[in-house]
């Protein structure tokens, strides 16, 4: 069976990616714990090149922002939706809050078939 991807879009207040960090660390964890292969979160360091769509356009990153891409891989999309399941139910992650770190409601998700790879 071929590798499942969720892929995450999100802007975070510059200010605020120290804090969005640790959030991303705790999170990490736990998905790791349930059985995700792998969990991975990247900052801006090199994006918007002349002649390439804009990823701060893409995320809606404004003013004051920078851009996180991130992505968690899962053996299967099977595997997927019981460790999603798993996570959402789980208090830690309940107690982690968004709100005032950045604006979950301008965050980009989705689920990926595995085109190339492992």
């Amino acid at each position: 069976m071929e590798k499942y991807i969720d892929g995450y879009l999100l802007s975070v207040p510059k200010a605020n990616v120290e804090t969005y960090k640790k959030m991303a660390q705790q999170a990490q964890a736990i998905w790791l714990e349930y059985g995700a292969l792998d969990y991975r979160e990247g900052v801006a360091d090199d994006i918007d090149g002349e002649g390439f769509a804009s990823f701060s356009a893409a995320a809606g990153a404004r003013e004051g922002e920078t851009v996180v891409f991130a992505w968690i891989l899962y053996a299967n999309k099977a595997e997927r939706d019981r460790i999603n399941a798993q996570v959402m139910s789980d208090a830690r992650l309940k107690d982690m809050c968004c709100e005032g770190v950045f604006d979950f409601k301008r965050m980009c998700c989705g689920g990926f078939n595995t085109l190339v790879g492992n």
